[in-house]
C-alpha cells in the first residue's frame, strides 16, 4: 500500500518506520512545518492509496479537506480542530470521500473509552459518586485538554446525567465535570477517570508507555479505510 504521510514530527517518524516494517511504501511526506517539499495537491489516488495526517490543530482541517478534494482517503490523528468537524463531515459526504478520525488511535485507549461509558452508566445507576477526569502529557502537547480527555468527558456526559457540562478547570458546581490538565516532561499520555464517594474511590486509568501504540492503531485504520466511503472511527474499526 502507498501511504502519504502528512506531518513529520515524532509521530510521523514512528509511522514511517512501522509502515515500512509492515511492507508498505511511503508515497511521500508533506510537512507543513517545512517551507520546501511536496504538497498534498501533488498526490492522487494513483500515487497514494491513503493519507495519514498528524499535524497541528490550526492545519488539520485544511489538510483533511485537501486530501478529500484529491480523492485520497485520509486518516486524521490531529486533535484540537473539531470546531470544524461538521464542515469536514459535510465535505466528505459531498465528495463521497473517506475520512477516519480518532482523538486517540491506541487500541487500549479505545477500550478505555468503551469501559468509561459502561462505568459511567453504572455509577449513575447506583448514585453517591462524583466524577472527574485528569490528563497528563509532555510539555510539547499543543492542545489542552487533550482530545482523548475530551472524548472521555463526552462519554461520561452521555451516560452520567448528573453532569451536564465539562470545563478544563476545577468544577464550579455539582453539575460540572472537571477535566484537569497537567504538562510535565517525558510523559507520553496518561488519562484517569476518578469516581469518589464518602466511602471509597474507583479509578479507570490508561497510561501510554510509547507512541508505538498510537502509530499501530493509525496504521490499522489506514489499512482498513481504502474502498470505504463515509466518516469512520475506532468503534467501526474495532467493532465496539
Amino acid at each position: 500500500m502507498n501511504i502519504l504521510l502528512i506531518g513529520y514530527g515524532k509521530m510521523g517518524h514512528t509511522l514511517e518506520a512501522l509502515a515500512t516494517a509492515r511492507g508498505h511504501r511511503i508515497a511521500g511526506i508533506v510537512d507543513p512545518g517545512q517551507a520546501e517539499g511536496p504538497a498534498i495537491a501533488d498526490f492522487t489516488p494513483a500515487t497514494a492509496d491513503v493519507a495519514i495526517e498528524f499535524t497541528r490543530p490550526d492545519a488539520a482541517f485544511a489538510n483533511v479537506a485537501a486530501c478529500l478534494r484529491q480523492g485520497i482517503p485520509v486518516v486524521c490523528g490531529s486533535t484540537g480542530w473539531l470546531g470544524q468537524w461538521d464542515e469536514a463531515v459535510a465535505l466528505t459526504n459531498e465528495l463521497k470521500g473517506s475520512l477516519f478520525y480518532a482523538s486517540n488511535y491506541s487500541v487500549g485507549v479505545n477500550l478505555f473509552f468503551h469501559f468509561n461509558e459502561y462505568i459511567a452508566a453504572k455509577m449513575h445507576q447506583f448514585g453517591g459518586y462524583d466524577v472527574a477526569v485528569r490528563e497528563i502529557h509532555h510539555l510539547q502537547k499543543l492542545d489542552q485538554p487533550s482530545g482523548t480527555a475530551v472524548t472521555a468527558a463526552e462519554g461520561i456526559l452521555a451516560h452520567f446525567p448528573a453532569k451536564t457540562s465539562w470545563r478544563n478547570a476545577p468544577a464550579q458546581g455539582p453539575r460540572e465535570l472537571a477535566v484537569l490538565s497537567e504538562r510535565t516532561a517525558d510523559v507520553v499520555g496518561t488519562h484517569v477517570v476518578t469516581y469518589t464517594s464518602e466511602v471509597d474511590t474507583l479509578e479507570l486509568k490508561h497510561e501510554a508507555h510509547s507512541r508505538a501504540g498510537f502509530a499501530q492503531g493509525a496504521l490499522l485504520a489506514a489499512e482498513w479505510l481504502p474502498g470505504r466511503a463515509g466518516v469512520f472511527g475506532m468503534k467501526e474499526l474495532l467493532g465496539l
